[in-house]
């Protein structure tokens, strides 16, 4: 992402492309008034912050639109700049003569992202709270959602900025004493000071073992469904999907590739593959279609393994699970075609559905949600989805490691504040604190247009 020009005023499509009852379009900037107020049939210029007027959106003395025009007055807005937003019918027509008509009066258009940057800039938000936006954009489950706003709401400032604060206050205290060298002199508590690195070692831990569950609600969890040749694995994925997804034939390798798609239960996302049966290969292409079932299973986190009862025995379905060599404890077992009668396994945890008939598959639902292990999300609770994050809480939990090491060796405490400084750059990375143009056009090149 190329910086511009601050001092511009910005314009895009807030509200996405697809045609729609209605669209927003926003403009910040020092001339967003003056602006809508040479296209808006009610002056605004010098009216109250956070109101809505309703009026006419006029080029060339005609009449575009019946629209609602919202004014915020910086720094009260959320690019901390004064802001208008315009909703206007969804037509594509007018929002193009809209925004060409923007432009017009001085305008430009927003890059991606650039209303968050200037959020970011202007103070408004931290780092970590712009990037949330993003994942509140995409979340298509209640536990995506939990997880994004509790970010979006200062998790991670509330979470760590105190015991931040407070070591910047005893690295200060340390670096004082530096000073004082010849005089034999402690600023800093030491007591006081290990209780609080231990407490920020304990907080950054946590963070870092909640990314496993933090990374499986974001991306969903990778569900494998394999078996052998007409085990059903291909109905079972429409019975779950409740559509029919994939080609169902009783001809042995019909599945050639991988087929994908995703599924919300008890508000997890599961991301579905249907893999090719194993099997010895009877051609190059049924070859690389069970090349990409091992690839699929190795990066699995659920492995959905289908088989036919009528047709294959307990013996050689852990047998199949043996060459496989799948987490047992990340592994369900799925007895197909219950539906003409259920065989005796000697298995409490083998599973019996008919995926013809849809039977069963409610009770596979919810063997799959307690097999994720993704439990709950606690309103209270910061969870780490973000691989920048995570890096970062890394590279302090190594600083911190560090610290403790020298004052047990007796490093000198010039060398100690450097370790103390270098946590206290890995965690300001995380709010933006410590930042750079290159990590900032990294992430906000990846928001939307408009936000």
């Amino acid at each position: 992402m190329i910086f511009r020009d601050p001092e511009d005023t910005i314009v895009a499509l807030a509200s996405g492309e697809a045609v729609s009852a209605l669209s927003l379009i926003r403009i910040s900037g020092k001339n967003a008034f003056s602006i809508a107020d040479a296209l808006f049939s009610k002056n605004i210029s010098g009216a109250s912050s956070h109101r809505a007027y309703f009026g006419d959106f006029i080029i060339d003395d005609k009449v575009l639109d019946e629209c609602m025009l919202f004014v915020f007055k910086g720094p009260q807005s959320f690019t901390g700049e004064d802001t208008v937003e315009i909703t206007c019918h969804g037509s594509s027509y007018i929002r193009r003569e809209m925004i060409t008509a923007i432009l017009g009066k001085g305008a430009r258009m927003a890059e991606p992202g650039e209303f968050s940057m200037r959020a970011f800039k202007n103070g408004k938000m931290d780092l970590s709270e712009t990037e949330a936006i993003t994942d509140l954009i995409h979340s298509e489950t209640k536990q995506q959602h939990a997880m994004a706003m509790h970010q979006m709401k200062g998790g991670f400032k509330k979470e760590l900025s105190g015991l931040r604060q407070q070591l910047i206050d005893f690295a200060s205290l340390i670096e004082l004493e530096l000073d004082f060298s010849g005089e034999d002199v402690e600023f800093a508590n030491r007591e006081d000071f290990f209780q609080l690195l231990k407490t920020l070692d304990s907080k950054v831990v946590g963070l870092i073992n909640s990314f496993q569950q933090g990374n499986v609600i974001k991306n969903g969890v990778f569900s494998v469904i394999a078996g052998r040749p007409n085990a059903g694995k291909s109905t079972l994925l429409n019975a779950l999907l409740n559509e029919e997804r994939a080609i169902v034939s009783s001809i042995p390798g019909t599945t050639r590739d991988v087929i994908e798609d995703t599924l919300s239960i008890g508000g997890v996302k599961f991301r579905l593959f249907d893999t090719a049966g194993i099997r010895e290969a009877q051609d190059q292409v049924e070859r690389m279609g069970i090349e990409k079932t091992y690839a699929s299973i190795a990066k699995g986190a659920l492995l959905i393994y289908v088989f036919d009862q009528q047709e294959t025995g307990l013996d050689k379905v852990l047998a199949d699970l043996e060459k496989i060599k799948f987490d047992p404890g990340r592994t369900l077992m799925v007895a197909n075609k219950a539906d003409v009668g259920e065989m005796e396994f000697d298995r409490e945890e083998v599973l019996f559905i008919s995926a013809k008939e849809k039977q069963g598959i409610e009770d596979l639902k919810a063997a799959m949600l307690a097999k994720s292990q993704v439990g709950d999300v606690n309103n209270d609770a910061l969870l780490v989805s973000n691989l920048r994050h995570l890096k970062a809480l890394e590279d302090t939990k190594e600083s911190l490691n560090e610290v403790f090491l020298g004052f047990e060796r007796g490093i000198s405490s010039d060398l100690v504040a450097i370790d103390i400084r270098r946590a206290l750059f890995h965690l300001g990375e995380i709010t933006g604190e410590v930042s750079s143009d290159d990590l900032l056009g990294n992430i906000f090149a990846n928001f939307c247009i408009g936000k």
